[in-house]
């Protein structure tokens, strides 16, 4: 196995410390294929300055990652109501209807645009933001009810377009994506995917869905446990570059992707 920046486990976890209105539809550019270089460029904590071109993805805990852009824009994913013991006003959270972890009925009134990854009619839902430095979108899917039953589209792959980089939230996915699907998505540069093996996906469901996505960086989420994180690096070591690192940020750019495509365990830390 390849190991970059490696550390123990122990050692990483021990780190840790109103819906938007109908938008303007811009074209999105995922069906680019990103260019890449050998090294990625990380460093820095939240809130600190951001070169040109450069998404920093801060891992806060669970499901939940601030995404930030070097204009000042934010984004916190699958959003509870609470990122740490910081005042943090994001400019967009979304949520996902699968359970309380994955969002909340009482959001920061100050957010502007609250995003919800399911609609309370049963319709999918349909979001297309466009921020000027960033554009969010969705993908609706289906996810498991109560007694075998499926709720068509409670969920949501929300899909983040910032910096000339396609960045993808896979939320609380319940089924491989459909053709439809993986082509909505397009191309993901950045994914983040929840691989706890069983309330979400099965770990080799999961892999495979990676595997066609073939994102130049994968950032795991939603694995409650080492043991669980500990699996799916396993199975992801023979076609992934796998890093395990003690911070709980990671910066991306286009320029700085990686050569190959690579797994970025962070260490989830609270926003303080």
């Amino acid at each position: 196995m390849t190991w970059i920046r490696a550390i123990s486990l122990a050692a990483c976890l021990a780190a840790t410390g109103v819906p938007a209105l109908a938008q303007t539809r811009s074209p999105s550019h995922c069906i680019a294929i990103a260019r890449s270089a050998p090294d990625m460029v990380w460093q820095a904590k939240w809130g600190d300055p951001l070169p040109a071109e450069t998404v920093r993805l801060s891992y806060v805990g669970h499901s939940t990652f601030l995404i930030e852009t070097p204009g000042g824009l934010s984004v916190a994913t699958d959003y509870t109501g609470r990122l740490g013991s910081a005042d943090v006003v994001p400019d967009v959270v979304t949520m996902n209807h699968a359970h309380s972890s994955h969002w909340t009925s009482e959001p920061d009134a100050r957010i502007p645009h609250v995003l919800q990854g399911w609609d309370y009619t049963g319709e999918p839902a349909d979001h297309h933001l466009d921020l000027g430095e960033m554009l969010v979108r969705n993908v609706p899917t289906d996810i498991r009810g109560f007694g075998g039953t499926v709720e068509s589209a409670g969920n949501s792959i929300f899909v983040f377009e910032a910096a000339g980089l396609c960045i993808g939230h896979l939320g609380h996915l319940h089924h491989e994506p459909t053709p439809e699907q993986y082509a909505a998505l397009g191309r993901l540069d950045v994914v983040m995917a929840p691989v706890d093996g069983g309330m979400t996906l099965d770990l080799p469901t999961m892999i495979r869905v990676l595997q066609r996505l073939r994102s130049s960086v994968v950032l795991p989420m939603h694995w409650f446990g080492p043991e669980n994180l500990a699996r799916f690096l396993a199975g992801m070591e023979d076609d992934f570059v796998i890093e395990i690192r003690r911070e709980s940020a990671v910066e991306v750019s286009l320029a700085t992707l990686p050569s190959r495509p690579t797994v970025i365990a962070l260490a989830p830390r609270p926003l303080d």
